[in-house]
């Protein structure tokens, strides 16, 4: 009997997301995939699976899930108040969902996008080589009350009931940005001035990208909007017919018309996709040498994340799950009866 997640209510926005698919440009297909990549590295370590593996994003809020037989979660991203059959769970952990246990995840206390991750991963049929549903695209959808989704084989090598302390990115702050082809459209006054700006998240966002808006002078280049429409991809900032910076997310176009002042660094782009309305920002360049080594340095740290888990402590009394809880020196009791057997 395949393993299934059972879908009892969600959210507008639920939607099953992985790293996306790239390589489709040239047929009009932007990579998609999760709003915030980080929270599915993090997810990862602390099930202890691949960082592609598919998860369910939850833009805004949640809804409510039973699972056909027991299954490993981890809850990362925009923190969600999240409970099950009431009693409350940590977020940034791992837990054990029990077969017939009702999780409710509601909406966001601060950022914009939760992710629900189970060991095993969701197993839908890929699309492309991607599970993930690219909604501008038309591929794949929203879920619904009813839906049932398969989960695949879980070697459940790190067991549940550890946590990890997550890169803050729910506050907004300072996006590092390199030039591009079209920085050169800025005079260097414009260039000073963006990054001495502060820029508010515009209520205007979605997958696609989020407009920042500010008191200052619009940004208007001197070459206007006349520039060839080209192929543009996430990070990019693109300045607006009004001179407002509309920073490009994982769902973007695949080519555009308006000037681009700059790149948002990858490692940067979670601050942006996690950002609620009245967030501030600004901006800095940065030299291309400096942010190669600033990506290969956030890499590096995604894949060492496992290593920086630890138990999660709980009052045993409320821990139905007891068994699959870190108990002593690292070891789970769970570990010593596989052990034993």
């Amino acid at each position: 009997m395949t393993r299934t997640l059972i879908i009892r209510s969600a959210g507008p926005g639920v939607s099953v997301q992985d790293l996306g698919r790239p390589g489709h440009l040239a047929g009009g297909l932007s990579r998609g995939g999760a709003a915030d990549r980080l929270a599915l590295a993090e997810g990862a370590a602390l099930l202890g699976q691949d960082a592609g593996t598919a998860a369910l994003e939850m833009a805004g809020a949640g809804g409510e899930f039973e699972a056909s037989e027991d299954i490993r979660i981890a809850l990362t991203g925009a923190p969600m108040r999240a409970s099950l059959d009431g009693a409350p769970l940590v977020w940034n952990a791992s837990h054990l969902l029990p077969c017939g246990g009702r999780l409710k995840i509601g909406g966001c206390e601060a950022g914009s996008y939760g992710y629900l991750h189970l060991g095993g991963g969701i197993a839908t049929v890929p699309m492309l080589g991607s599970r993930s549903a690219h909604l501008g695209a038309g591929l794949g959808r929203t879920l619904q009350a009813g839906d049932r989704l398969p989960i695949g084989a879980d070697p459940g090598l790190r067991g549940t009931g550890q946590r990890l302390d997550p890169a803050a990115r729910c506050e907004g702050g300072t996006l590092r940005v390199v030039a591009g082809p079209q920085t050169g459209l800025f005079t260097p006054e414009q260039i000073r001035a963006f990054e001495n700006t502060s820029f508010r998240r515009d209520v205007r966002g979605n997958r696609m990208g989020v407009r920042l808006t500010s008191e200052a002078a619009a940004l208007k280049p001197g070459g206007g909007l006349t520039v060839v429409s080209e192929v543009i991809v996430p990070g990019d900032i693109q300045i607006t017919g009004d001179g407002s910076p509309f920073v490009l997310l994982s769902e973007c176009q695949t080519t555009g018309g308006y000037p681009r002042i700059g790149t948002v660094l990858p490692a940067d782009l979670p601050l942006a996709a996690q950002a609620r309305p009245g967030t501030l920002f600004r901006f800095r360049f940065v030299p291309l040498e400096e942010a190669v080594e600033i990506e290969a340095a956030e890499q590096e740290r995604r894949k060492t994340l496992g290593a920086t888990l630890r138990p999660l402590l709980r009052d045993p009394r409320s821990m139905f799950d007891l068994l699959s809880y870190q108990l002593i020196s690292g070891a789970t009791a769970g570990d010593d009866l596989e052990r034993d057997h």
